[in-house]
């Protein structure tokens, strides 16, 4: 056991420091994503169903969606609010960085009869051009990227919407952190979320609160030594920064929720809903737009 490696792995990262590079597309690690994704007791992956129905119908409502509308949905994992909008005749596109969740989006797409369109893609690498009239990231994807990988995705989604489209997404706030805490513990496992062999976790979480971020850091062991670290990163946001944010990007929020079911602001909320529209001009100067 590398002791000095641990020793170090104590000690707050700068902002954003990577851990292991793509791991949701990991074999093992991925499987375990989907079936979180899948079960419908929790929120742990994926909101529940009732929940994504009702988001669903709001935001249709709320951007006057309708049948042959086109929406690009970020972070579509396997499918779950694309299924929905789909069975009201929206054309969709979902994209996601993990090659299982688009699998099994595609597999279920086909069985129920819906013609939706995946790509396995890194929305980063986002081309898509004045395509769509909404675009979706839901669940909190934006919180994760580091500052010029939010300012990219900004640029790409501008570029991707149509004039006028809107932009919609939800962020946490730092009442979610100061509710659920700080993971520190360690336990041991034969199969676990992170390995499907024997491994020790080594939780611990770091806070950041002059720039509103933390941390959720596991550090695995597996039994011949080998040491792997995984990093969640979280930017929290307030009404007014994430409303600055996108404006920087080149969007204006025309309306700002507690979720994205319509439930009216409020300062004590965990998670802020957005809707943004397109603006004329964006972050990305090269665009030529």
């Amino acid at each position: 056991m590398n002791l000095e490696r641990l020793k170090e792995l104590q000690e707050r990262p700068v902002p954003f420091a990577p851990g292991e590079a793509l791991f949701w597309d990991d074999p093992h690690i991925s499987t375990q994503m989907l079936a979180a994704h899948l079960d419908p007791t929790n929120d742990r992956a994926s909101r529940r169903p009732q929940t994504i129905a009702r988001s669903v119908a709001w935001i249709v409502e709320s951007l006057g969606l309708h049948p042959g509308s086109a929406v690009l949905d970020l972070g579509c994992g396997p499918g779950l609010y694309a299924v929905e909008l789909a069975r009201r005749g929206i054309a969709v596109t979902g994209v996601d960085g993990s090659r299982r969740s688009i699998a099994y989006a595609e597999k279920s797409a086909q069985q129920a009869g819906l013609k939706i369109r995946y790509r396995y893609e890194n929305y980063l690498a986002l081309e898509d051009r004045e395509e769509y009239d909404a675009a979706l990231l839901i669940y909190g994807d934006f919180c994760p990227l580091a500052p010029a990988q939010r300012s990219k995705l900004l640029q790409n989604v501008h570029r991707a919407l149509k004039p006028g489209g809107h932009f919609v997404l939800d962020v946490t706030t730092p009442i979610h952190r100061q509710r659920y805490g700080n993971r520190n513990g360690w336990y041991v496992a034969e199969s676990g979320f992170w390995k499907p062999g024997p491994h020790l976790v080594l939780e611990e979480g770091f806070d950041y609160p002059e720039h509103s971020i933390f941390l959720d850091q596991a550090t695995v062991i597996e039994a011949n030594g080998k040491l792997s670290v995984y990093r969640n990163w979280f930017q929290d946001y307030s009404r007014e920064s994430i409303t600055a944010e996108l404006e920087t990007g080149g969007f204006r929020v025309e309306s700002v929720w507690s979720d994205l079911t319509g439930t009216p602001y409020s300062d004590e909320t965990e998670w802020i809903g957005v809707v943004a529209k397109r603006g004329k001009g964006s972050a990305d100067a090269s665009a030529g737009e």
